[in-house]
């Protein structure tokens, strides 16, 4: 490319007041079913789905949509169990989509398309099958007001392990792990272990992301590994990329995680 030549991007994270809005030249068209890659050409199938039957299906419903297309399509998990009409039509909505979009090179910055609102992307993102609950009430029947509530504490209770404090700063996201009246090392591992189980699901859920910091009950330097060993397991099914940095010379942990959304205190803000 030129100088002045137009590009298109994609908004590929959230950014805090006064920081710039990470994009990324990997434009994507997600949808529930189908991801069309303007940029990576070539049918794909997600690895999830093994049945050989149910992929073959898969992608004749993808060609048949994306015939003539100069574009990427990949089938997600999904799939698996939706009505094939359901299918074609998702396809098909991206594919337009993608079209319409990347065939605007007007030379000014301007947004072309709005992402997804957040339950449009929860939606979007949960491979399960699942049911819409639209009836009014519906958060205090199914203990939605209470889930929120809770998020909104810092304190988290790790039953008879302690409790976790997370509570994000301007500058980091500090975790606090306590053992209660227990000071013992046995007691102070068994505390650690607890919350690394619990720390992925604690900062998806408050939409938190950045650099985070651990300061964690003292326990001796031999039981690191078990705890890294629980935090890389507990991570691993998270889909926002984390790099677990590790230990500082004062003898806290540190991560490194993508800001993928909008925190949940500025949401309900």
């Amino acid at each position: 490319m030129r100088p002045g030549d137009a590009l298109h991007v994609q908004v590929s994270g959230y950014a805090e007041p006064g920081k710039a809005i990470p994009v990324t030249p990997r434009v994507l068209f997600k949808s529930r079913h189908a991801i069309v890659t303007p940029e990576a050409p070539g049918l794909n199938v997600s690895r999830r789905i093994r049945d050989d039957d149910i992929r073959d299906t898969l992608l004749e419903i993808a060609h048949d949509v994306m015939d003539g297309v100069d574009m990427g399509l990949i089938l997600r998990s999904s799939c698996a169990e939706a009505d094939p009409e359901a299918e074609a039509a998702d396809i098909a909505d991206m594919r337009d989509l993608a079209r319409a979009v990347m065939s605007d090179k007007g030379a000014q910055a301007d947004r072309l398309v709005d992402g997804d609102d957040p339950w449009q992307r929860a939606w979007r993102d949960w491979p399960a099958s699942a049911e819409v609950i639209e009836t009014p009430g519906a958060f205090a029947t199914h203990g939605v007001e209470a889930q929120i509530a809770a998020a909104r504490q810092p304190r988290i209770a790790l039953g008879s392990f302690g409790t976790m404090y997370v509570e994000p700063t301007r500058a980091l996201v500090a975790v606090d792990v306590n053992t209660g009246a227990d000071g013992s090392f046995a007691a102070g591992l068994k505390a650690n272990l607890a919350p690394a189980r619990a720390l992925p699901r604690a900062l998806r859920v408050r939409g938190l992301g950045g650099q985070i910091t651990l300061d964690l009950a003292p326990m001796p330097k031999k039981d690191r590994r078990n705890f890294e060993s629980a935090l890389r397991g507990a991570f691993r099914g998270d889909d926002v990329d984390t790099v677990l940095a590790g230990w500082t010379p004062l003898g806290l942990y540190e991560l490194q995680r993508k800001r993928s959304r909008m925190p949940l205190s500025e949401v309900l803000t």
